[in-house]
């Protein structure tokens, strides 16, 4: 069977732009693949909010996004790139996360240069650690890569919003020198800055489109364009979960159904009921 990494690396080979919608548990991931996307990522902010309620503040641990992300990719075939955070410490931490990424099934993970502990790239209170230390962290992902972690490494730097888009650029310059294999500018503030950090540096790249986010929300073809390989959007599954969900209590509240519901025997086929129920009546007469 073809690793996870193995696909995402045909993947990027191909000519077309990826869309990448973001997941947060099985139930959303197995969704994304069945909508016909060959592409997820885990967010961060997503699984947070989902598995503890709680911001994306850096409150959750590497154990419990390790877990959920097996978790996710026990669930799909398609590749799905995990959201390491800073690396969850030290340089020798990230070659840790790393390789447990690896072990969980992700085909990548994203490691950013954000202080410990970090926060979500489109709110405020974000700071990033000098740039030595940022391409440390990238060289020993690289490194854990090199010495047999099948896994592909994504380099993010949150430094636009700190520290100005001259300097941004200068890390993720850095960072492609290191070997990274997809690189990510977070928040660029215009289409100009997008064309510019693609223009910039050769290598795949990342557009991260978050709805009233800092980010202009252009079509995956204009992305494509402009020398985008990967457009994610890591909140839109999760806020369109909170709406339905929000929209069926208040309808109880009333004393009404729900007017949207999935049905109920389509639910059961998501989830595998039916394929269950094949495999019991196998086994049914193995005494």
């Amino acid at each position: 069977m073809r690793n996870s990494a193995d696909k995402l690396r045909n993947l990027l080979e191909a000519p077309e732009i990826l869309v990448a919608p973001a997941c947060y548990d099985a139930l959303s991931a197995r969704l994304i693949e069945r909508a016909g996307f060959n592409l997820s990522f885990m967010s961060g902010f997503a699984v947070s909010a989902a598995r503890l309620g709680l911001p994306d503040t850096g409150l959750i641990s590497y154990g419990e996004m390790l877990e959920q992300g097996r978790n996710i990719c026990n669930a799909v075939s398609i590749p799905v790139i995990g959201d390491g955070d800073t690396g969850y410490g030290n340089a020798l931490n990230v070659k840790r996360t790393v390789l447990g990424y690896a072990q969980a099934g992700f085909g990548c993970i994203m490691i950013e240069d954000q202080v410990a502990p970090k926060r979500c790239g489109h709110t405020r209170g974000k700071q990033v650690v000098d740039r030595e230390e940022a391409i440390s962290r990238i060289r020993a992902a690289v490194d854990a890569r090199e010495e047999g972690a099948n896994i592909l490494i994504m380099a993010r730097t949150d430094a636009r919003a700190t520290d100005g888009f001259d300097e941004a650029m200068r890390r993720i310059k850095a960072f492609s020198e290191e070997g990274a294999d997809i690189l990510f500018l977070e928040a660029p503030k215009d289409e100009e800055e997008m064309r510019r950090f693609c223009e910039g540096v050769s290598g795949y790249k990342m557009a991260n489109l978050v709805e009233q986010g800092d980010t202009p929300l252009l079509p995956p073809d204009v992305l494509h364009e402009m020398g985008f390989k990967i457009v994610l959007y890591p909140l839109t599954m999760i806020k369109s979960a909170l709406a339905a969900m929000e929209t069926a209590l208040e309808a109880l509240k009333l004393g009404q159904n729900p007017a949207v519901l999935a049905d109920f025997s389509h639910l059961r086929e998501v989830v595998g009921f039916e394929a269950y129920y094949k495999a019991e009546q196998k086994y049914a007469g193995s005494k």
